[in-house]
């Protein structure tokens, strides 16, 4: 199979090569399918292969036998799902809407007509194209009535060809979802249409893949992200993007990657084999990123995520810490004015300040609390719908991150409520504060008394959080918290604003880079980009680097693992780096910029009493941690749920008076959270997880191959 794996393939056809004995002529080969003869679908290609596209899967298992008259046979079972999918997601959410059929059509908007079924699936996708003008922009191009050749720009791409800077975008629908692709056009005839083994000349055989960000729970077709990406396009590369792989709109990452899966498979049966992927994507589109890399290996070669979040469960239990932290300071406002200063909050939630968890930032975490908990709130044609869940209407639509991703983690009980793996029992929060002396033994108690938690319909609750039975296993089984094991074989390029004062601050990255030191020994497979202001050509800079990495990798036709070929591949420019705007440098002085695997936290200091402020000077770039580091966890900050041990007083660096020490003891009957053990049910998941058998999730295993038939 050159297409995909054997076992999860879509659409009805696949991209198949047969290697016969060295004595066979390729003359002599019959294949076949379940008996059908499509010998005449292949042939000895340029490159010297004989391969061809198999149509007509049926969906389900399809034998296909390759043989020479009086010799042996082999035989590969291909498993096709359908282009509607789900291949390995599990049962998909409904409703869902279509919106292929576009009243008023525009350059960016095509209508794809009528849908078939309710899988929104269409006749044939749709064509567009984009020219880039001489002044550097892109134009609505009509390849009926084109502009002057004069007037469009000429490129050379990376593979040296040099071809006339005209865009053909395919838009049409897999997975349900709406995808673009766009390249450059065939140099011969822009409308032009190729095979898998007759390529364009303008196409270098490399896919770039834009990630969207946001995390929404959309039941109805939106548009992909924009795919005209000069950077890419110039070199040659196809751009792909999808509407499920905007987290914007469909904040399910097996989803995601479900679709990136299905649409290189289809580019490879439609326009040939792909060399490699590289990606970029922001905020959400960091969460698919890792978490790709992380449990489908080989999806990905090269991630550019930005705006870093690690995945997205480890995250969520920071944005409920918020929203508990930020209830418990209101109420303390409320009856005590200025008894939790802004000096306790920062030590409390291990932020630069309270505004990173509280606001008034825009960007904070506890105003988005309730979007990921609260099923009455959300966005994207869930929340506010006639068919939402309310207490009045019990069956509606659970606007819940859990319930968006039900096929992940299955029903808690009869109520058919998602599991939720939310849980907090056994944090103290702030301790890292109070063992250094920043917070006091009382505000340390009283908060801890106080915090709570939320119950399963996102509402404060007195006690704590409690993970629903099943649900931390499947958390962390399934990859729904990104492992290191596979993501030390990508090549990790961050372009890391220097950002502390709201939820898309600095230490996520360095997260990353913890979770690969712990599981390697080194991080060399991550390469850090800082800055406080824009350097000049950023992203054209961060491409050509990642671009030349992985062409290196390419290159080595070494026996080396493929780390040690990534480690070793890296052009000049990855390194770990920070932008020095005062003299329009980048400097590579680690300690200068800040970027161990345990930065400092250290700065300036405005501001007196309760009332201090870290503020950074030109020179200085802090990184801060998060509230469950500051809760005494490691710098991985991956424990979905702690193991406990029972309460010391050796372990605080303070005195507690006998009554503070049984408030905290009442607070803590089982025990505290014990960070020298791993998390509960806290394992490595194994790569390739299907949900098409259920809830819980399953590893695909080996990748099938062929047999001697019997």
């Amino acid at each position: 199979m050159l297409s995909n794996r054997p076992d999860i393939v879509s659409g009805g056809d696949a991209l198949v090569q047969v290697i016969a004995p060295a004595d066979v002529e390729a003359s002599a080969l019959r294949v076949s399918v379940d008996g059908r003869d499509v010998t005449s679908d292949f042939a000895t290609r340029s490159d010297g292969r004989f391969y061809g596209l198999v149509t007509g899967l049926k969906v389900g298992a399809n034998s296909v036998r390759a043989d020479v008259a009086g010799k042996d046979a082999a035989v590969l079972t291909v498993t096709n799902f359908p282009i509607g999918g789900p291949v390995i997601s599990g049962a998909q959410v409904k409703p869902w809407t279509c919106a292929t059929k576009v009243a008023a059509p525009t350059a960016t908007n095509p209508d794809l007509g009528e849908p078939l079924d309710e899988q929104c699936n269409i006749a044939a996708p749709v064509y567009r194209y984009q020219y880039r003008t001489l002044g550097g922009a892109f134009a609505v191009y009509n390849p009926d009535t084109p502009p002057a050749a004069g007037a469009i720009a000429t490129i050379t791409t990376d593979a040296g060809t040099t071809v006339p800077y005209i865009v053909r975008i395919e838009r049409g629908v897999v997975n349900r979802g709406k995808y673009d692709l766009a390249y450059l056009a065939h140099p011969d005839d822009p409308k032009k249409e190729w095979r898998p083994w007759e390529a364009s000349p303008s196409w270098n055989h490399k896919l770039f893949w834009k990630f969207g960000s946001g995390c929404e729970y959309g039941r109805a077709q939106v548009n992909p992200g924009s795919v005209l990406d000069d950077n890419a396009l110039r070199r040659g590369f196809m751009v792909g993007s999808s509407e499920l792989t905007q987290y914007g709109s469909h904040c399910n990452d097996v989803t995601s990657a479900e679709t990136v899966i299905m649409l290189k498979e289809y580019i490879t049966e439609k326009y040939g084999e792909i060399r490699y992927t590289m990606s970029d994507g922001g905020s959400g589109g960091a969460h698919q990123q890792n978490l790709h890399s992380a449990n489908y290996p080989g999806l990905l070669q090269g991630i550019m995520p930005t705006q870093t979040f690690q995945d997205t469960w480890s995250v969520g239990r920071e944005f409920a810490d918020c929203g508990l932290l930020k209830r418990f300071y209101d109420v303390q406002d409320a009856s005590a004015p200025g008894s939790y200063g802004q000096s306790d909050r920062t030590a409390i939630s291990g932020h630069r300040y309270n505004q990173v968890c509280e606001g008034p930032a825009n960007t904070n975490m506890a105003s988005r609390t309730p979007f990921y908990m609260d099923p009455e709130i959300g966005a994207q044609g869930c929340g506010g719908q006639p068919g939402t869940w309310s207490l009045t209407n019990l069956g509606g639509i659970r606007c819940t991150l859990q319930d968006f991703n039900i096929a992940i983690f299955g029903p808690r009980d009869a109520t058919g409520y998602a599991r939720s793996p939310h849980d907090n029992t056994g944090v103290q929060y702030g301790l890292v504060g109070l063992n250094t002396g920043k917070v006091s033994a009382e505000k340390f108690v009283t908060l801890n008394e106080q915090v709570g938690g939320y119950d399963i319909n996102g509402k404060w609750q007195p006690s704590r959080m409690v993970a629903d039975p099943g649900a931390v296993e499947i958390t962390h089984r399934s990859g729904r918290v990104a492992h290191a094991r596979n993501l030390g074989n990508v090549a990790i390029l961050d372009r890391r604003d220097f950002n502390i004062i709201e939820e898309h601050y600095d230490f996520r990255t360095w997260v990353i880079r913890n979770r690969l030191l712990k599981e390697f020994g080194d991080y060399g497979n991550q390469v850090i980009w800082r800055y406080k202001s824009n350097p000049p050509n950023l992203a054209d800079r961060a491409f050509e680097t990642m671009n030349q990495w992985l062409a290196n990798v390419e290159a080595d036709k070494s026996n080396k693992p493929l780390r040690a070929k990534i480690l070793a591949a890296k052009p000049a420019a990855a390194v770990d780096s920070c932008w020095r705007a005062d003299q329009g440098v980048w400097s590579t002085d680690a300690t200068y910029c800040n970027v161990g695997a345990d930065p400092s936290a250290t700065s300036a200091v405005t501001g007196v009493g309760l009332d201090t402020l870290n503020t950074p000077t030109l020179d200085e770039w802090p990184v801060y941690r998060d509230t469950r580091v500051a809760a005494g966890e490691g710098l991985t900050s991956d424990i979905m749920k702690c193991q406990l041990k029972p309460m010391v007083r050796s372990d605080y660096l303070v005195s507690f008076t006998p009554l503070q020490w049984s408030r905290l003891q009442a607070v803590f009957p089982g025990g505290v959270c014990d960070y020298a053990k791993p998390g509960v049910a806290q394992e490595a998941p194994e790569p390739w997880q299907t949900f098409n058998g259920g809830p819980g999730g399953k590893p695909l295993g080996q990748v099938p191959v062929s047999a001697r038939a019997l």
